[in-house]
């Protein structure tokens, strides 16, 4: 009997530290993969956590996920790869996961053979690319300037699969990755192997937020994938839950500017010809997706400087004559602040509102202009320092409880204050000083540092 040539990846959950069924699990693990991957973080939540070296979910979490997941792999002598480390993948997060591997090496008496894959970047380096003219804007941002590049606090690439193959060389136990385009952890093992590129990251793709791609979906479980030579299988490991060829392709969707090209390191993915149909009831097949290598390999850099500091006021109102009179009301509060604080003029601190049950999420797009019966009032002051933010955040809170208006009967309590105190100081913020795509060349293959370690 022919033995046709394949290969089983798990994805357990769409993000470390999301959580999943521990029979969710053992159902994945019955398939016998080859692989765990999983992917830890990204950018999409802003700044903030590259700027801070912060995630989005807590060291518990993390850590609470990763135990079943480590001594799954061990036991079954198979990789388990993390990318985009500790939510934001910059070098000090990649270490930060790595303390918590240490942790449960020595709790689980495991011996574990490590791969860390480090993804800042050098200043000096990217001042060089600068100044050849090999970076160039991702997207509509200013062109990049060594002024710009000095300001930015950290500075991360985002690496393609080409790291992941040189670690895998080595036989890990666990790959932890720096910043990562999200579908090369999935990919990785199959290209190495021989797979199509093109089937391997589309795959990656499908895979990357766990049963996202299911339905019903969520990011708190798991799914299958099954590589072969001229196709692939995805199906969730949650037996209440179904893949469809409409749940796949419109995860394949996701996160894309154009319905059949994505763009990543070294290529673009051509899912022009790309098919969904389904296989069994709860399972897909998909073929004819395309990998398309680009002329020049580029990869890019995601940089954040500090922009000042943070105050954060929440507040309520249920008053129907405060509710009817509330833009007029909240011009005249945003007036006497702006005279008070004459740094707000002079683009030196903002004050700035979100009004939600009128206008919170759609902004001046709302089309619904009918009155709510209460509102919910979040408003943020930033400065250059955090005790002036606190100030005005401060200050606002005490012109809006007591301003009065036309019809007004009560003397005070415009306002319902959830929280005591009812301002919170925010801290540091952050904006995105580089999102540009740097031209790399053979003299760059180690500015992805790859570090082997025996743990345990």
């Amino acid at each position: 009997m022919i033995q046709t040539k394949k290969i089983t990846i798990l994805s357990p959950q769409g993000m470390l530290g999301y959580s999943y069924p521990l029979e969710s699990l053992i159902n994945g693990l019955a398939y016998n993969p080859d692989v765990i991957a999983v992917d830890a973080g990204s950018t999409d939540g802003g700044p903030h956590r590259l700027g801070l070296g912060i995630g989005g979910v807590s060291r518990y979490a993390t850590k609470k996920d990763l135990i079943p997941l480590v001594k799954a792999a061990k036991e079954r002598k198979i990789p388990l790869i993390i990318g985009s480390s500790g939510g934001s993948g910059r070098n000090s997060r990649v270490d930060w996961l790595k303390d918590i591997i240490h942790e449960i090496a020595e709790e689980e008496k495991l011996s574990l053979k490590v791969a860390s894959i480090y993804s800042d970047l050098d200043k000096d380096w990217l001042k060089m690319k600068v100044n050849n003219q090999l970076v160039k804007p991702c997207g509509p941002v200013p062109s990049l300037t060594k002024e710009t590049i000095d300001e930015s606090v950290v500075i991360v690439a985002q690496m393609g699969v080409e790291p992941f193959l040189e670690a895998l060389k080595e036989k890990p136990d666990i790959i932890i990755a720096g910043r990562a385009y999200d579908p090369v952890l999935f990919a990785a093992l199959p290209i190495l192997k021989g797979f199509d590129p093109g089937l391997s990251l589309h795959l990656g793709k499908v895979l990357e937020c766990g049963a996202i791609a299911a339905s019903p979906g969520t990011a708190k479980d798991g799914m299958i994938g099954i590589l072969y030579e001229d196709h692939f299988l995805v199906t969730p490991t949650n037996q209440k839950r179904i893949c469809t060829p409409q749940s796949v392709a419109a995860h394949t969707l996701y996160e894309k500017s154009h319905p059949y090209y994505l763009q990543g390191p070294g290529g673009m993915l051509d899912l022009s010809a790309a098919t969904f149909t389904k296989e069994d009831e709860r399972t897909v097949r998909v073929k004819g997706s395309r990998f398309i290598p680009s002329d020049q390999y580029e990869v890019k850099a995601e940089g954040v400087k500090e922009t000042g500091y943070r105050a954060v006021f929440i507040a309520g109102a249920r008053d129907p004559l405060f509710i009817e009179q509330y833009n007029i009301i909240i011009k005249q509060a945003i007036n006497d602040v702006e005279n008070y604080f004459p740094m707000i003029k002079e683009k030196e601190a903002t004050l700035f509102i979100k009004s939600y049950g009128i206008d919170g999420v759609l902004g001046n797009r709302e089309f619904d202009k009918s009155l709510p019966k209460e509102i919910g009032i979040v408003a943020e002051a930033t400065a250059k320092s955090q005790e002036l933010a606190d100030s005005i955040i401060a200050y606002f809170r005490s012109v809006l409880m007591h301003l009065d208006y036309p019809n007004r009967i009560s003397t005070s309590g415009n306002l319902a204050l959830p929280f005591s105190p009812p301002e919170f100081s925010g801290g540091k913020t952050f904006e995105f000083s580089i999102y540009h795509l740097i031209t790399l060349d053979d003299n760059d293959d180690d500015i992805f540092n790859i570090h082997i370690e025996r743990i345990g």
